[in-house]
């Protein structure tokens, strides 16, 4: 099964813009999720395992460094990489 999240992080920290830049870096050098970022937010599209496990690994790392983060994310059970609004 495909799906598309949309996903923002909102360090709270003074320097909050490396953390975000960072983020969005490592999921966009994973070969099996398609990456489309925004001023507001970044989107993954891609299997649902590969997507959740990369979620996964990437906001612990976050976490890890910068507990006094936010995460805020959507779902939805279809890939709408290529869908045209």
């Amino acid at each position: 099964m495909r799906v598309s999240v949309d996903i923002s992080l909102y360090p709270l920290t003074e320097r909050y813009v490396e953390p975000i830049l960072a983020f969005i870096d490592k999921l966009e050098n994973n070969p099996k999720l398609n990456i489309s970022r925004n001023n507001l937010s970044t989107q993954i599209f891609g299997e649902y395992r590969d997507v959740m496990d990369a979620m996964d690994a990437e906001i612990e790392s976050v976490f890890e460094q910068l507990p006094h983060s936010v995460f805020v994310l959507k779902m939805i059970g279809t890939d709408r990489y290529e869908v045209e609004d």
